[in-house]
């Protein structure tokens, strides 16, 4: 299982945290850190915005459970966690309570998609947030999605774990 080889490599690489180094766990949030598959079976898996930002607004999407034991190890091990998600900051309130609510209580960081984003694409603007976690100060030691455009671009994180998705494919 994917999550079982990410929590070994954190394990590892907590234990050769070098001095003061602030170590990150990178997650994606939609079917990585929580499922929306209820709302793809009721929509015949097909993409609809605004079908599918009246389900996020419900904070009822269940918890992928290796993501949140992997979130818990890492929490034991003391590293930082950095949410980078493609949702749209005006679901923030929504997101926070259906995090908070699956068990994802204490993270560092929740980065949205601006509502301004122009052109950009997701995976323009996971990596600009992953450059802005670095330049923070945070060591991304550890970075876990479904979409390769969760995980590809500088700054890459020193291990990247890539979840199946047998639902959808971003470019």
């Amino acid at each position: 299982m994917q999550a079982d080889r990410a929590i070994a490599f954190l394990r590892q690489r907590a234990e050769h945290r070098r001095g003061q180094e602030k170590l990150a766990l990178v997650l994606d949030i939609d079917e990585t850190t929580l499922s929306n598959y209820q709302e793809e079976v009721s929509n015949d898996f097909v993409y609809n915005k605004p079908v599918f930002d009246a389900w996020v607004e419900t904070a009822q999407a269940p918890a992928i459970p290796g993501t949140l034991r992997l979130y818990g190890e890492a929490q034991r091990l003391g590293v930082s966690i950095l949410f980078i998600t493609g949702r749209d900051e005006p679901q923030r309130g929504a997101t926070e309570r259906n995090l908070r609510a699956q068990g994802f209580d204490n993270w560092q960081e929740l980065v949205m998609r601006p509502a301004d984003h122009g052109t950009q694409t997701i995976g323009e603007f996971k990596q600009a947030a992953r450059s802005q976690m670095a330049a923070k100060g945070y060591t991304l030691a550890l970075n876990v999605g479904d979409q390769w455009s969760d995980l590809k671009g500088k700054p890459e994180a020193e291990f990247s774990v890539k979840y199946p998705d047998p639902y959808y494919f971003i470019p």
